[in-house]
């Protein structure tokens, strides 16, 4: 009985390394879903100043998933240049990141930080995120790309 709970122990250990390392899809949009940042229009966090919901109506897609905008205007800007407007680490939680794992982000707790998009999992965690921005972003930007596909 207990070379089989050593052995289980073992393959359990073995399975769990193997899930943390995998690569995870380039942009988070959750178990049920296709929508980058949950249906919210990305460009509108650098020119409203906060989250806006986009439309069906201005949509494309970009790195394996739906972006949706509230304007063609919007759209355009994206299509333009995504990388300047999508959110840095494909839309995970970027403290999270910046610990070496991934987690999910709301819309709602977003900071622009030196032109770029960071989103953050709770609200605590976006105000500990606050306290030490560029550490988290130096750090995140080593462990990014550990989660990419290649």
């Amino acid at each position: 009985m207990r070379k089989l709970m050593l052995s289980l122990t073992a393959v359990v250990s073995l399975l769990t390394a193997s899930i943390a390392s995998a690569a995870i899809d380039a942009i988070y949009t959750g178990l049920f879903s296709n929508e980058a940042l949950r249906g919210y229009d990305t460009v509108a966090y650098f020119t409203e100043g906060m989250p806006v919901e986009g439309s069906n109506a201005y949509s494309t897609e970009y790195m394996g998933a739906v972006w949706k905008f509230s304007s063609q205007q919007h759209l355009d800007l994206f299509l333009a240049d995504p990388e300047k407007y999508a959110p840095q680490y494909g839309g995970y939680c970027a403290y999270a990141m910046a610990n070496g794992d991934t987690a999910s982000a709301e819309p709602d707790l977003w900071t622009i930080h030196e032109g770029k998009l960071y989103l953050n999992y709770s609200r605590r965690i976006n105000r500990r995120w606050k306290e030490d921005m560029n550490g988290y972003i130096e750090q995140a930007d080593i462990e990014w790309p550990k989660f990419e596909k290649e």
